[in-house]
């Protein structure tokens, strides 16, 4: 990984369904990213998700997308 790519992590069974349910939404409804994105992690499928930990000056912004 480059060091200005920002950090993408595959979340796992437990993680999906802690976010689903904080933020009230169903997997269709998050962003999408295409499974042949050179940046994912190689062991990932379509609909698993992907956290993305983007640091912006001082804080670091957090990304959800969706495989598709």
């Amino acid at each position: 990984m480059h060091i200005l790519q920002p950090k993408h992590t595959k979340l796992n069974e437990k993680e999906i369904e802690e976010l689903l349910t904080k933020l009230n939404i169903s997997k269709a409804q998050l962003p999408k990213i295409f499974l042949n994105d050179p940046i994912l992690p190689e062991v990932c499928v379509v609909g698993d998700i992907i956290k993305i930990e983007r640091k912006e000056g001082d804080k670091i912004v957090i990304y959800y997308r969706v495989i598709v």
